[in-house]
């Protein structure tokens, strides 16, 4: 039996019902942006521990625990959710709306979830709700990229299934708790946490899916599954040495595909893609600080993330293109668009006073520390890449480059405003870190405003800015051309294609050649048959006809009296 509270995902599965019956308009959308709140106000207000217990199958199931790590992921997906839901405040769609809601109620269900069988449920809700806002682009190329998105999601579920089913044959129990690489059972799980989380290799469904997506449905994609992984990741695999490398991997690789991108969606998608390497090498590290580096990183991306994906997404709205090569000089009719894109490139820069400087730098100074000096540098690295293709890139190719010749009209006020308080928050948890380290995991005992951290994180940038200068002077940089960018998708695009080309090709011929080679035979054969057995062979020329009929009545004859006989 169900334990109060109900499941703060319960309020979005309801509201995803309910809203279908309300007429379209002012109600709709205002659902849309009070289910969030509700749900926030519900996790804000919410004692710490496990509710809403029920059976299931001879399982209990903990379908909401309460604890720090949870409630700071649960708070930032309800304000994902509702900045997303302002931002789409005009679409009225009721596929993308209710979409929206049981995609962000999944995910919320999923960080409560203080079992596996739950999280897998929850899982694998991210995946189906998420496919319709790919699909509602309503364009055959969206129908394919989120045919390959499903399939990768749902596939991510069924190796999380098979993990804990494995686990649950190995320990007895369906915790979601912290786990070690010691079996096939964890080892499946932590792949398909990776894959949710874009693991190098098996990331390529990110830079296929998000860009595929709607104008307002990217940017609600960009909040919940890669961070949800994290989340996951956080909770069962803190402290994994591995997740050390292949966070480092995931930092540097990103930065010479979003380099060359024209697409600006994804540049930010790769950029995304980095970003999250920063928040893995942090849960590999695994220490408290670590760990509240990795919560609060996730906390200020998916805000200046999502305000990045918001201004790209308004310049796709009204201009109709997201190409670099086809943008350019926006700032003289699109300015607040142009400011807001500027405010979450300097979060995700880490310029000082913005978000990411007070969350990056949890990270990077637990990796000095700890003794990982090449990781360390990789990561700052890696920094000044972010720089390079999303802090210049982004707004320099769309608002400042040279002038396309669009005049587009300023983005809706609903999307202002969705960036404005989205702009806001990047700033205020800049200026004011504490309160957000208030709700980390962990007791924070961190300054980032000293003299190091600033004049280090300044001279940085200023060599990023200048080289970046030097590389567009001098012609180095790449030229922003229309052109297709293949990543690990040349598996599927071009290798397989061309290997199931010479595959079919080998078979074909091969087929081919035996069928000629037993045809001969049997052509021979008959000719043979023919030869002697024909009209004008040689037993119809010693055998007359009365002979043979008389042969045949012998025969027949013989087998009656056998038959008789038996």
């Amino acid at each position: 039996m169900l334990t109060d509270p109900w499941p703060t995902a319960f309020l979005f599965f309801a509201a995803a019902a309910v809203l279908p019956l309300l007429p379209k308009g002012l109600l709709r959308a205002l659902l849309l942006l009070v289910v969030p709140l509700a749900a926030a106000w519900q996790i804000w207000t919410l004692d710490l521990g496990t509710f809403a217990q029920v059976e299931f199958i001879g399982f209990q199931l903990d379908l909401m625990r309460v604890d720090k790590l949870s409630r700071v992921f649960g708070l930032i997906f309800c304000l994902a959710a509702f900045l997303g839901n302002l931002y789409a405040w005009h679409v009225r769609d009721p596929v993308q709306q209710v979409a929206a809601l049981l995609y962000a109620g999944s995910a919320i269900g999923a960080v409560f979830a203080g079992d596996l069988i739950t999280l897998f449920f929850y899982w694998e809700g991210t995946a189906i709700a998420s496919v319709f806002l790919i699909w509602a682009r309503g364009t055959k190329a969206a129908y394919h990229t989120g045919m390959r998105y499903l399939i990768i999601q749902i596939g991510s579920g069924v190796i999380l299934l098979a993990g804990v089913v494995l686990l649950y044959r190995e320990t007895g129990s369906i915790a979601f708790e912290r786990m070690t690489l010691g079996s096939v059972a964890t080892w499946l799980i932590f792949i398909s946490f990776g894959i949710k989380c874009a693991f190098p290799l098996l990331h390529n469904w990110l830079q296929d899916s998000y860009p595929a997506a709607t104008v307002t449905g990217t940017v609600i994609l960009s909040a919940f599954t890669t961070k949800l992984a994290v989340y996951a990741l956080a909770r069962g695999f803190a402290g994994t040495e591995i997740l050390i490398y292949i966070g480092t991997i995931m930092t540097l690789f990103p930065i010479f595909f979003a380099e060359i991108e024209n697409d600006l969606r994804r540049v930010l998608a790769y950029s995304l893609n980095n970003q999250l390497g920063f928040m893995v090498v942090g849960i590999g590290i695994g220490t408290e600080m670590a760990l509240n580096g990795t919560a609060s990183h996730a906390f200020a991306h998916i805000l200046y993330k999502a305000l990045l994906f918001m201004s790209v997404g308004a310049v796709l709205y009204r201009t109709g293109t997201s190409k670099a090569s086809e943008l350019g000089g926006l700032y003289r009719t699109m300015p607040l668009t142009a400011m807001f894109c500027l405010v979450g490139a300097a979060s995700i820069s880490a310029f000082p006073l913005f978000s990411g400087f007070v969350t990056k730098s949890l990270i990077l100074d637990e990796a000095g520390a700890g003794h990982h000096p090449y990781v360390w540098a990789a990561l700052v690295f890696a920094s000044a890449g972010v720089l390079s293709h999303s802090g210049i890139k982004i707004p320099y190719f769309t608002f400042f480059a040279h002038d396309s010749g669009k005049r587009p009209a300023e983005a809706p006020t609903h999307m202002l405003w969705a960036m404005g308080i989205t702009a806001f928050l990047c700033i205020a948890i800049g200026v004011y870190p504490d309160p957000l380290y208030a709700l980390l995991p962990y007791p924070v005992e961190f300054h980032p405003y000293t003299m190091g951290h600033v004049v280090g994180q300044l001279q940085l940038l200023c060599f990023a800015l200048l080289a970046f200068g030097v590389l567009m002077r001098t012609g180095i940089h790449p030229p922003e051309i229309r052109a297709i960018n293949l990543d690990t998708d040349w598996t599927y695009r071009r290798f397989m294609p061309a290997v199931v080309t010479r595959v079919a090709d080998a078979v074909s011929q091969f087929w081919s050649a035996k069928m000629r080679f037993w045809l001969r035979r049997v052509e021979a054969v008959v000719g043979r048959l023919f030869q002697v057995y024909g009209p004008e062979g040689r037993v119809a020329q010693s055998s007359p006809t009365g002979a043979m009929v008389l042969w045949i009545a012998v025969f027949l004859g013989v087998t009656l009296i056998v038959s008789f006989l038996s």
